[in-house]
């Protein structure tokens, strides 16, 4: 092996280091590609990617535009950190504290109400802690620590896992023991693991109503509480800050236009019968 590098290619080195930054498309973490290109950009986000309304996005606004989507695969709080490292040219998050932060510590722009969804606390049909009579998500998770029933965390700094602890501080309950169990693991697979082994877990309805055909222990006790509404926003890289940046501003531009507009209030509507997730009109209310 020779010990050293040639003047010329270490030049080429620190030239490229220097036109991207680190990691700029996360190229390592693609998880799927979406519309013909050949401008690219790069997208971080966990459920909206999953149940495939990010392919729907992507491809309608890549064949206007001629871009590629790439879809990164991150709950919010790891969507946020990609972003910060400049690693993605955008996000579609759901933590509206880290949002904030972001917009005044300067990292990101752009911040956009793009739809909604909300959260079910789902259990066993027997319902052992009895929280389909809770009043509040804080009360039916006080229910569960009580009766020590097993409850399944994300554990992963995701936008679900944001609130859900934030649901155990309104209890004034700090959840630790055998019946906490933490999954690291993304929506789809944590709600499966909750069936299979018979525990609690707080899901969006956007993934239960794409997989409750295959959850057959478990099913919705707790729902309603204002406090589980779940907005997305959209937040991207200050133009020029990576190679992506303009394409993600025109493509939350086209998110919030009526036709990407019309695209999220419709989506799953033909394969559930209802749509998996509410427009930025309706969800404006819960801001």
């Amino acid at each position: 092996m020779p010990k050293f590098i040639s003047l010329t290619v270490l030049l080429a080195v620190i030239a490229c280091a220097a036109v991207f930054p680190a990691g700029a498309l996360a190229a390592q973490k693609i998880s799927e590609s979406y519309g013909p290109g050949p401008s690219e950009f790069s997208l971080a986000t966990g459920s909206p990617g999953e149940l495939g309304l990010l392919k729907v996005l992507g491809e309608a606004f890549g064949k206007k535009e001629k871009a590629k989507l790439n879809w990164v695969k991150a709950g919010s709080g790891e969507s946020l950190d990609l972003l910060k490292e400049k690693s993605v040219d955008m996000i579609m998050v759901h933590a509206p504290k880290a949002e904030k932060a972001a917009l005044d510590e300067g990292w990101a722009v752009n911040h956009s109400l793009i739809g909604s969804n909300e959260f079910y606390i789902v259990g066993p049909r027997k319902d052992p802690a009895k929280i389909a009579k809770a009043k509040t998500a804080a009360e039916a998770y006080a229910m569960i620590a009580t009766a020590q029933a097993r409850f399944f965390s994300r554990g992963d700094n995701s936008g679900t896992n944001k609130k859900e602890l934030a649901i155990w501080r309104n209890a004034e309950i700090t959840p630790a023991g055998d019946w906490y169990i933490i999954s690291k693991g993304f929506m789809k697979d944590t709600l499966l693991r909750a069936d299979a082994e018979k525990g609690y877990f707080m899901t969006d309805s956007s993934t239960w109503a794409a997989v409750k055909k295959d959850v057959k222990g478990l099913k919705i006790l707790f729902r309603g509480d204002k406090f589980l509404i779940n907005t997305y926003h959209t937040l991207c890289q200050p133009e020029g800050v990576t190679p992506g940046a303009a394409m993600a501003a025109k493509f939350i531009a086209f998110v919030g236009s009526p036709a990407g507009q019309k695209l999220i209030r419709s989506f799953g509507k033909a394969e559930h019968g209802a749509p998996l997730y509410n427009d930025a009109a309706y969800a404006r209310q819960y801001e």
